[in-house]
């Protein structure tokens, strides 16, 4: 395929390229999932159940002679979709199908022609997932509130030198002060080889990366003159087994005990669920077999999962909806509802990945 075929295909051709979308079958085959969620927002617009088949019918054919593009269907459907009156929604897709053009032109209508799409954005802060050692916060607040942050960090700013990095450091300085949001303090457990960890002590560190459970990561020299000189900071070790994993195992009550719960998060130090950047630090720590299903408080039962994908996780087999995860060769990873296995690698220092180079996205199944 060239890319002349790829461009008739994501616009003239998008409607019907569409057509038989699986949702479960793209994110097997490496899609993301908020593409994925996108295209079956269309594909159940355009092909799913509906009440009014000869309206369904008509956007279709609209969107085939227009040659609407993938891009505008997705943002057409996403707008449309705070709308419940079934009426209303038909007439304005027809409408906006009609919008010839760039994408711009078509936002533009849009914002013209669909109620609500004015309202305020909803407050609320989000982070993205570290990248270079670094991480992204933007938040949405009342206006007044951020007129007088933006106040506070404008003060004392050097006019000779670039306001966005004084403003970052002001900012920084300004939570840290006064009681307010106390630095974090590692708690690294050891799981690297021994001779890695022997170039740590010799101060030959500097290339060796250790993984925390707050989803962030360290140099062993980092590592070693900042936490290691202080007294009152202690290392923490969890054994491996090159294929078990995390060995000490207990059975003891419904909820993990601290232990347990350290051991769990070695094992895998952020969310199970993959592409989830949520560190182990702040996720639930779950039972891969259902405690309601006679699953036990082992190690070797044990993953940690965000509040969310806890929620999402199918834990009974008969139901299959979201995925489940399941514990492949030591290390829990997250497997679809067609069976594929997937790692999430976003930080990849799990006790099993360290110390063996251990992927449980391809240790087969067991056989129930």
């Amino acid at each position: 395929m060239n890319f002349n075929s790829v461009m008739q295909a994501l616009s003239g051709g998008a409607i019907d390229m569409l057509e038989g979308f699986d949702r479960e079958a793209a994110l097997d085959a490496g899609m993301s999932q908020a593409t994925a969620n996108n295209w079956k927002l269309v594909h159940e617009a355009y092909y799913g159940p509906t009440t009014s088949p000869s309206k369904q019918r008509q956007a279709r054919e609209k969107a085939r002679a227009e040659g609407v593009s993938l891009d505008k269907l997705v943002h057409i459907e996403k707008k449309l979709k705070p709308i419940k009156n079934n009426r209303t929604r038909n007439k304005l897709r027809l409408t906006l199908l009609s919008v010839r053009g760039t994408y711009k032109a078509l936002l533009a209508l849009a914002r013209k022609l669909l109620p609500g799409a004015d309202k305020p954005p909803e407050k609320k802060m989000t982070i993205s997932p570290s990248r270079h050692g670094r991480r992204r916060v933007v938040f949405w607040a009342d206006e007044r509130d951020v007129a007088d942050l933006e106040h506070a960090l404008l003060q004392k700013v050097d006019p000779d030198l670039p306001l966005a990095s004084q403003l970052l450091e002001h900012f920084l300085a300004l939570i840290r002060s006064g009681g307010g949001v106390p630095h974090a303090v590692p708690r690294p457990q050891l799981l690297i080889p021994l001779p890695e960890w022997v170039r740590i002590i010799r101060g030959e560190g500097d290339d060796v990366v250790l993984g925390l459970t707050d989803g962030t990561t360290i140099t062993g020299a980092d590592f070693l003159t900042t936490h290691t000189a202080n007294p009152d900071n202690e290392l923490e070790a969890v054994v491996f087994h090159p294929t078990e994993g995390a060995v000490n195992q207990y059975r003891l009550e419904r909820f993990a005990n601290a232990k347990q719960r350290d051991m769990a998060r070695a094992t895998q130090p952020i969310c199970t669920s993959p592409d989830c950047r949520r560190g182990a630090d702040q996720c639930e720590i779950h039972h891969i077999k259902a405690w309601k299903n006679g699953g036990e408080t082992n190690v070797n039962n044990l993953a940690p999962l965000c509040r969310y994908h806890n929620r999402v996780n199918d834990d009974d087999a008969h139901l299959v909806r979201r995925g489940h995860v399941e514990m492949r060769g030591g290390a829990p990873v997250w497997v679809s509802p067609r069976g594929f296995a997937r790692a999430n690698k976003l930080h990849p220092f799990g006790g099993m990945r360290s110390l063996f180079n251990h992927d449980p996205a391809k240790v087969p199944a067991r056989a129930s």
